[in-house]
């Protein structure tokens, strides 16, 4: 049997997370203070007890990659390897890392410049993403088509996640609209994500220009 260690993305964050690894286990300790000091902010506060920075892409990214590193380091101690790593969307870098392509603090300071572009490419607020549950993948697209016809600005689907969920993202006055009418239309559900942006939209286009330099300085190492 192969073991595959799978990193999840923006919206799984919570505050409290990683405490307890912290106070146990002195490889998570050294990850979390390690960020830390790149960071030049306590990011162990924000993941331990601020509920509203961990709703900020500039903070819940660096958040959500030193929390799965340091969950990481604690199998690695504990004996536990993966032939394979994968990661959904800010969770490629915890995968980057995890397969020694990329070395934590360089990564760590990356992913908070990326988070810094995102959040300033579309300011919170503007934008917004819903997970649409149980409806066919045309009746999606339809919902965000309708929206945009009314003029509230972009709604499209961004992430095909799995047979029957759907993630649909752009200016939140759209979203929104996209998301009631996908319930209109016979959705189970459209969970609105705890995320602060339209993420995987051109939206994010000047994000993705400002980050495209700051890769290019990156070390990529040979996965192991």
């Amino acid at each position: 049997m192969r073991t595959v260690f799978m990193f999840s993305g923006q919206g799984a964050q919570y505050a409290g997370m990683g405490k307890e690894l912290y106070q146990k286990y002195s490889a998570a300790k050294k990850i979390f203070d390690c960020a830390d000091e790149v960071l030049g902010y306590s990011i162990k506060d924000i993941c331990f007890q601020d509920e509203a920075k961990l709703g900020e892409t500039e903070f819940a990214q660096p958040a959500i990659l030193t929390m799965s590193i340091a969950a990481l380091e604690v199998l690695k101690e504990q004996g536990v390897r993966a032939e394979m790593t994968a990661g959904l969307s800010l969770g490629e870098y915890s995968a980057y890392v995890a397969s020694g392509a990329m070395n934590f603090e360089e990564a760590v300071a990356l992913v908070q410049k990326r988070g810094k572009f995102m959040a300033e490419a579309v300011p919170s607020g503007e934008g917004a993403m819903y997970a649409i549950i149980g409806l066919d993948t045309e009746l999606v697209e339809k919902a965000c088509e309708e929206a945009v016809e009314e003029g509230l600005g972009l709604a499209v689907p961004a992430n095909y996640n799995a047979p029957g969920q759907i993630v649909i993202a752009g200016a939140a006055k759209a979203v929104e609209k996209a998301a009631k009418l996908a319930k209109e239309k016979g959705a189970k559900m459209a969970v609105r994500l705890k995320v602060s942006g339209p993420f995987h939209t051109k939206m994010l286009q000047p994000a993705a220009d400002r980050l495209e330099p700051e890769l290019k300085k990156m070390h990529i190492e040979p996965m192991k």
